[in-house]
């Protein structure tokens, strides 16, 4: 009885000493993760554009984590250029980036922060839906399928 708890006892400290190696140390996947942040688009919509070469675009981008992000760019496969705007007091900035606070969220409203979908390869037709790539400075980027509205949508009324 003793020959067989040696070796029984041996399995389960080697099994116990590799399950410790992985879990939770500096270089482990698991606190790779946990300095990502957690990120999820909703309510994003494209008002069909009245112009033949331009549109707008709008979305809410969630950050569930404790690690904080960034917005590098957006690219779709309608427009030859899909830029990032700020609006301040009435005034349009260009930006190269927008900051996704830990446990925040980051904002694209109809007079606020914006997406210019510039050189439209073609014209998006309300019912339709346009494809766009988020890329951020940390997180893997995001595929989204932002519906085309109509032109007077209005989010918060739903027409």
């Amino acid at each position: 009885m003793r020959r067989a708890a040696l070796p029984v006892a041996a399995l389960a400290a080697a099994t116990a000493l590799a399950g410790c190696g992985s879990s939770g140390s500096p270089g482990s996947t698991d606190s790779a993760d946990a300095s990502k942040a957690e990120l999820s688009v909703s309510a994003s919509y494209m008002p069909q554009p009245v112009s033949a070469d331009m549109a707008a675009g709008f979305l809410t981008i969630a950050n569930k984590s404790g690690a904080k992000d960034e917005l590098t760019s957006v690219t779709s496969d309608i427009a030859g250029q899909v830029t990032m705007h700020s609006t301040v007091g009435g005034a349009m900035e260009e930006k190269t980036s927008f900051a996704i606070p830990a446990h925040g969220r980051l904002v694209f409203k109809s007079g606020g922060n914006h997406l210019m979908f510039e050189k439209l390869r073609r014209k998006p037709e309300q019912g339709q839906k346009v494809t766009l790539k988020l890329t951020f400075a940390k997180s893997g980027p995001l595929t989204v399928e932002m519906p085309v509205r109509s032109a007077t949508y209005n989010p918060s009324t739903g027409h």
